[in-house]
Parts: structure tokens; C-alpha cells; sequence
């Protein structure tokens, strides 16, 4: 990696989330010409809040947690990202993921800059009395830089409906009047949208399918492997089965099944909710350990967990056509160069999981409006909205001769510069 003028609170021996991200902003900056003077503007995130979060234990005991708000680039609008909370939270990873957001709201060309929030914590061990004060008092901390012309919060890792309703009640009493608008991913009976919880997992499979047009995979009959079965990953395997396309492996925290058949999508869906995962399926023909999944030959693989699940170790193993990250990070420069070489189709997360941001920013359109579509009307307007940066995307990696990781990079990262430039510097 090139060196970088690194802050003093990150290790630069062990950079995490974070180094991955600046490997990957020295990679587009030759091709960003004149806005390259601007470019340390995306290797320094805007602002970093940390912040203790004590809650009261149902015991009567006092726990603290540690939180994090950070907002990487603010030029082309507010902030926008989501909480998650996760006992492996760290700054480096949501810093990385902040950055990513910039990009992601950027190369869909919505009007947001990026932004993520986590409390280092397993939701599992708290009550949900726990974990409702747990979300309040983090917002409470965090109230001074959030709000719907600053900054919106939204559901990641661990956090859901439920929590950004907390969320959202939260600031509203601290401001003194309902503010549905500060975050996204809400109950549809506090402002949310229509198509909100399925929109990841739909712009998966959107993007999938005009990836797979580029590289003449019928979606009819495609062999497609998914790991993480949650919300983006369980969806997006719903769609490309309707679709005809067969779901012939699914790996989660519990393990990993298999059907060369195609896996019964509905029954495991099923499974899931009574079993807590996928381990133990009965309409699986085979249970393999965790790292067999890797050699698991398909036409589509959608990692849909956590960052750095592909990497230098197995990237060799995999045997696919195409890759669409349906998680934040999934994949690591050295093993996308591994994946680049033996031709495999890599649609990168802040292209392919595009689509909750999407979906998010029509539900904060709708707040403001007090006027709501239908679900129709959303989610042809997230198909759209894909179709055509898939399709820019595109373009600009055939014209530069680069992967569409990089130039997904080339066309944001050149939106949020053209954006900064014309700004300028205040004061």
C-alpha cells in the first residue's frame, strides 16, 4: 500500500477495514486526473464521534459500551448509513464503512455523503429492555450530529425496524417534535417505506441479472451460491429463485447446506426462523464445514455476511462466473486480483448492495413530503435506478480497461471530487 499520512488512533500495523479502503482509493486515483489534488479529501473522514454508552442492566448492575458515529464526506449531502451492533465493532471498520457508504450513495447518484454508527456489543446478551436503553442512550449521545439535514441513521448488523423506531422517538424527544425524517428503515406505521426491508436484496438481484447478460449466464437454471441468509442474502435468493435460477448452497454462522438440486428457498426460510440457521436443514443433501463453501462450484456466488470473507487464503478455491457482494467489504484487493485473473465477474458491494441506500433515500423523500408511493412505484424506481448505474458503471469499465470495483471508484469518487472542488474550502 502506498504510504499515507495515517491518524494517530489507528495502528498502522494493523489497519483493519480501513486499509482495505485506502488500497482501494490508491487504485482509482490515477484515473481521477485533475480532481486528484482533492483526493486526500477521501482518505480523511470529516468527522469521528466516540462515545460511552451506559445503560442500567436488569440486575441493577451498570454496563458500558463503546460507540462510534462517523461521517466520512459530507460534500454532495447528509450523511447517510446505518447502525450496527456487533461484539467485533471497531473505529477502523466503521470508518471503512462510512468511506464505503460515500461511494455507494455516490455511484447511484443519490444526493447523500456517507456515514455508519455501531455500539461494540453482542445484542444477544442483552434483554430487549436492555437493548431499547442501550439504543437511547446511543442516540442521545450521537443527537448533536445527527438529523435529517445532517445526518440519518439506518439498520445494518443487528439493528432492525424495531431499533431505528427507538431510535427515531429517541431524537424526537430530545428536539421537542416528531422528526420521522432522521432515520430510515422504520415501521411502516412511523413514516417507513414500502420495499425498504426487501430493497438490498432486490438490488442484488437486479444487478445480477445484467451481470449475468454480460456474460451470457441464463438466470433460468443458474446455479447460485449464498453466504449469510438474513435479510440481503435470504432475499436475493427468494428472487433468483421466482426467477428460476437454483439456490444450491447457503452458508450462515451455523453452517453451511447443500443441494445441487436447488435448495426449497420457502422451507429453509422456515427452517431458519424455528432453528435460528441453516445447520440442521432437512432438505439439504449434504452439511459441510465452513470452509468447504468456498469450492463450491456455481455461476453466482453473493457473499452476504461480513467484510473480508474472500480472501488471498481461498479466493483460489472459488469456482464461479460471478460475484455479487451483497455485504460491505466482503472482498479483499489481493484476492480480488486473484478473482480478476481467472476471470471471474466481481459486482462490487458499493454497486450491488446499492439498493437499501436507494430505497432509504426514497423513504426520507416520502418523510419530508408527507406523501407516500406505492410499492409499485418504489420498486420500479429501484430497478431503474440500478439498471443505470449498473450500465455507467459499465461503460466506464470497458472505456478505461478496469474492473467494475474500480470503476465503480472512478465514477463516484469523481462526483464527490467534481463536488468538493466547485465548493471549495471554508472559510
Amino acid at each position: 500500500m502506498t504510504n499515507h499520512a495515517l491518524p494517530s488512533y489507528l495502528n498502522p500495523e494493523d489497519l483493519g477495514p480501513w486499509g482495505q479502503y485506502l488500497k482501494q482509493i490508491d487504485r482509482v486515483t490515477p484515473h481521477l486526473g485533475g480532481l486528484s489534488r482533492w483526493v486526500e479529501t477521501l482518505k480523511r473522514p470529516k468527522r469521528i464521534l466516540t462515545v460511552d454508552v451506559p445503560i442500567e442492566r436488569d440486575d441493577g448492575s451498570i454496563a458500558h459500551f463503546e460507540g462510534y458515529r462517523v461521517q466520512h464526506n459530507m460534500s454532495r449531502g447528509p450523511g447517510k448509513g446505518g447502525v450496527r451492533f456487533h461484539q467485533d465493532v471497531t473505529l477502523s471498520e466503521v470508518m471503512a464503512l462510512s468511506a464505503w457508504m460515500t461511494v455507494k450513495n455516490a455511484a447511484v447518484n443519490v444526493p447523500y455523503g456517507g456515514a455508519k454508527g455501531g455500539i461494540r456489543v453482542d445484542p444477544k446478551t442483552l434483554s430487549r429492555g436492555e437493548l431499547q436503553r442501550l439504543t437511547r442512550r446511543y442516540t442521545s449521545e450521537i443527537s448533536m450530529i445527527i438529523g435529517p439535514t445532517k445526518d440519518i441513521p439506518a439498520p445494518d448488523v443487528n439493528t432492525n425496524e424495531q431499533v431505528m423506531a427507538w431510535m427515531m422517538d429517541s431524537y424526537s424527544m430530545i428536539e421537542g417534535n416528531l422528526s420521522t425524517g432522521v432515520v430510515t428503515g422504520k415501521p411502516i406505521s412511523l413514516g417507513g417505506s414500502l420495499g425498504r426491508r426487501e430493497a438490498t436484496g432486490r438490488g442484488v438481484f437486479v444487478v445480477g441479472v445484467e451481470a449475468a447478460a454480460k456474460r451470457g449466464v441464463a438466470i433460468k437454471g443458474a446455479r447460485v451460491a449464498v453466504q449469510g441468509f438474513g435479510n440481503v442474502g435470504g432475499i436475493a435468493a427468494n428472487m433468483f429463485a421466482e426467477a428460476g435460477a437454483k439456490v444450491i448452497a447457503v452458508q450462515d454462522h451455523t453452517g453451511t447446506v447443500v443441494h445441487q438440486g436447488g435448495l426449497d428457498v420457502a422451507l429453509l426460510h422456515k427452517h431458519v426462523a424455528e432453528a435460528g440457521g441453516v445447520a440442521g436443514f432437512p432438505g439439504a443433501e449434504a452439511q459441510l464445514d465452513r470452509d468447504a463453501f468456498w469450492g463450491i462450484e456455481s455461476d453466482i456466488l453473493i457473499p452476504a455476511a461480513l467484510e473480508q470473507q474472500i480472501t488471498a487464503a481461498n479466493a483460489p478455491k472459488i469456482r464461479t462466473k460471478i460475484i455479487l457482494e451483497g455485504a460491505n467489504g466482503p472482498t479483499t484487493p489481493e484476492a480480488d486480483d486473484i478473482l480478476n485473473d481467472k476471470d471471474v465477474l466481481i459486482v462490487p458491494d458499493v454497486l450491488a448492495n446499492a439498493g437499501g441506500v436507494t430505497v432509504s433515500y426514497f423513504e426520507w423523500v416520502q418523510d419530508f413530503s408527507s406523501f407516500f408511493w406505492t410499492e409499485e412505484e418504489i420498486n420500479a424506481r429501484l430497478t431503474r435506478i440500478m439498471q443505470d448505474a449498473f450500465k455507467s458503471v459499465w461503460d466506464v469499465a470497458q472505456e478505461k480497461k478496469v474492473s467494475l470495483r474500480t470503476a465503480t471508484f472512478i465514477l463516484a469518487c469523481t462526483r464527490v471530487l467534481q463536488a468538493r472542488e466547485v465548493r471549495g474550502l471554508y472559510p
